[in-house]
């Protein structure tokens, strides 16, 4: 009943701040603000919050857009696609955005490699803290894990950065050397959109739409939407109106427990208690102060309508200052919000209750109108079959994907898979559903996306074993393969064996905007090391073949392959001799006669492996067996 909790409590907490506001101010997206990178040469959408009705301008490169709120409270504008430059400003009615640039934005996203700041690069790096890089930028996406649903925007506080000295130590390792390496390619300006957090799991990265093969990580939305509704609080803003009609509201005796009222006795949640009380004409407009002996468990006080005051827990003794000018001669109204989750609330007997004047003192003893506006109990079926709330897949999309699905990017990169490694049989089918759930939320079907090979980790070992790494780099190089528009990362030589956050952050970034190159800006580039496509067991030797040989195969230290294992029906692997023969490599080893399957790199470390393509590029990690 957690979350039940944290509602009522937040609902407290409007009752306190409950304000009227209709200031009528255009409300932007942080990510829309200064310093920001517009996507070029595609259709721009800029939009907000305003009152219905509300009269919208938009001024940019020359031209102005007008739009107005919805009902529903947003609004947006369509911007014709721009060329790459500038810095520019934008107007918004009264709002100026400066120094925005237009060029190419990534939405980069994962977990903690992806999240790894700048700061731990520095004394590698010793030229990062001096950085003067204006035509990059660089926005974090807040942290906002909701299950419920999909969120209309990000939390608050993000903040556009430049690549200057100043804003650099803002920044995250990777996002940086991508925007730097792509900026000195292509002199073109760079926004990386970073939406990561450390430790996530890739299930709560992918929409609900895209889980419904999961079960145990879809929502119960009909759950879910019964259980908002019968947890709000239906009194809020209303019952506590001095001239609520409360005519049909049931009595009970004050002081007294909610055990001694059948209707009440096992009730958990919130219950509105009204008395109307008689003031002398002396009085009106005075200060007061009202006694409320101890209540149980917590409560917010209204007279005639205004808060006085509220207290979190059922222990203090209640005394609310009764500020001048709320009472009146004669009638007068307060009004008891009182909360207990424990079902034991009330207004706890041999106490006193009244309202103290100068010379004056009302007794509130007596007969009181209630009205329950939160029954727990009705909540808890509906939490039951939300038990697997915390599990759920989407809390990430749902806060940090879907509420920037407007904001338009040239592509996606993707580091993510350490915290899968130990269940690996899905990550496939995720990583899939991940990509197609972004490309079908952003409407973009040919997104390019560039993922990161898991990098070499852990202690080597010295015979070949089974691996949770080496199964999520496979999963991310046959989804590299199957699917169109994507490009690999190999890393298996850039990770630390005692860090899971290594700092070679720049041999990624080279290498992912090698994929980028080919995907994005068309270049006729070898991008990809060599990638296993099938094997022929000739004999007491297997061959292998590959795709992405570019100009042949070598090895990177001009030694002998290293990392081949095979094996036989027994499924025993050793290491093998390999040789590269032109295009195929021979795998074999004297003590298997009848060799049935071939791993390479097959580890959680694999850093010794060698095999690459005549341009430098490592082959991926590969097995020719599914056991």
């Amino acid at each position: 009943m957690e979350e039940i909790k944290k509602q009522i409590v937040g609902t407290v907490l409007l009752i306190l701040f409950l304000t009227n506001s209709a200031t009528g101010t255009v409300r932007l997206p942080s990510l829309i603000s200064d310093r920001m990178v517009l996507q070029r040469h595609t259709e721009l959408k800029i939009w907000g919050w305003a009152d219905p009705g509300e009269k919208v301008t938009v001024r940019f490169a020359g031209n102005h857009y007008y739009t107005e709120g919805s009902e529903a409270g947003k609004w947006m504008v369509h911007i014709p696609e721009q060329k790459a430059g500038g810095p520019y400003n934008m107007e918004i009615n009264e709002i100026i955005i400066r120094d925005i640039l237009i060029g190419d934005v990534w939405l980069c996203s994962g977990q903690s490699n992806m999240e790894t700041p700048i700061a731990r690069l520095v004394e590698r790096y010793p030229d990062i803290p001096m950085s003067n890089q204006h035509m990059i930028r660089y926005f974090k996406v807040p942290t906002l894990n909701t299950v419920e649903k999909p969120q209309e925007d990000i939390a608050p506080h993000g903040k556009w950065f430049s690549g200057i000295a100043s804003d650099i130590m803002n920044w995250t390792a990777l996002a940086y050397f991508y925007a730097k390496e792509s900026y000195e390619h292509n002199r073109v300006p760079i926004g990386m959109l970073v939406s990561s957090l450390g430790g996530s799991a890739i299930e709560s990265w992918i929409s609900q739409d895209h889980l419904k093969e999961f079960p145990h990580l879809q929502i119960d939305q009909v759950a879910l939407d019964s259980l908002r509704i019968v947890s709000e609080d239906r009194g809020l803003g209303s019952w506590t109106r001095e001239d609520w009609d409360d005519a049909n509201w049931q009595q009970t005796s004050v002081p007294g427990m909610w055990k001694d009222n059948p209707q009440l006795a096992s009730l958990r949640g919130v219950v509105y208690m009204r008395k109307t009380f008689e003031m002398p004409d002396q009085m009106a407009g005075r200060h007061a102060r009202v006694f409320l002996g101890t209540l149980v468990d917590s409560d917010s006080v209204f007279v005639n309508g205004h808060f006085i005051g509220s207290t979190s827990y059922m222990y203090p003794p209640r005394k609310y200052d009764i500020p001048a000018g709320l009472l009146r001669a004669g009638r007068n109204v307060i009004t008891v919000r009182l909360r207990s989750n424990s079902g034991y609330g009330g207004f706890i007997t041999d106490k006193a209750y009244y309202v103290q004047g100068d010379d004056v003192r009302v007794n509130l003893a007596g007969q009181w109108k209630y009205r329950i506006g939160i029954d727990l109990d009705k909540a808890k079926p509906l939490v039951d079959r939300l038990a697997n709330k915390r599990s759920a897949g989407s809390g990430l999309f749902n806060g940090m994907i879907y509420p920037i699905r407007d904001y338009q990017v040239a592509g996606a990169i993707w580091y993510q898979g350490e915290s899968n490694s130990g269940q690996t049989q899905y990550y496939m089918t995720h990583l899939q559903n991940l990509i197609k759930s972004w490309r079908t939320l952003l409407n973009k079907p040919q997104l390019p996306f560039l993922l990161v090979q898991l990098p070499n980790y852990m202690e080597k070992q010295a015979q070949p074993s089974e691996s949770g790494w080496a199964a999520i780099r496979e999963a991310q190089a046959q989804v590299a393969q199957a699917l169109p528009y994507t490009a690999l990362a190999v890393t298996y030589d850039a990770g630390e064996w005692n860090d899971i956050h290594p700092l070679n952050k720049e041999v990624i970034a080279k290498r992912l905007l090698l994929g980028a190159r080919k995907l994005l800006y068309q270049e006729q580039i070898v991008s990809s090391g060599p990638m296993y496509q099938s094997m022929k067991i000739e004999g007491d030797q297997i061959v292998l073949h590959f795709t992405e040989i570019g100009t042949g195969l070598r090895t990177r230290d001009g030694q002998s392959l290293k990392h081949f294992a095979i094996a036989g029906a027994d499924k025993q692997f050793v290491w093998a001799d390999a040789v590269i023969k032109g295009d195929k490599i021979i795998v074999r080893h004297a003590d298997v006669q009848e060799p049935v399957a071939v791993r390479y790199a097959w580890s959680d470390n694999p850093e010794e492996a060698n095999l690459i393509n005549k341009e430098g590029l490592l082959a991926s990690p590969f097995r020719t067996d599914n056991w």
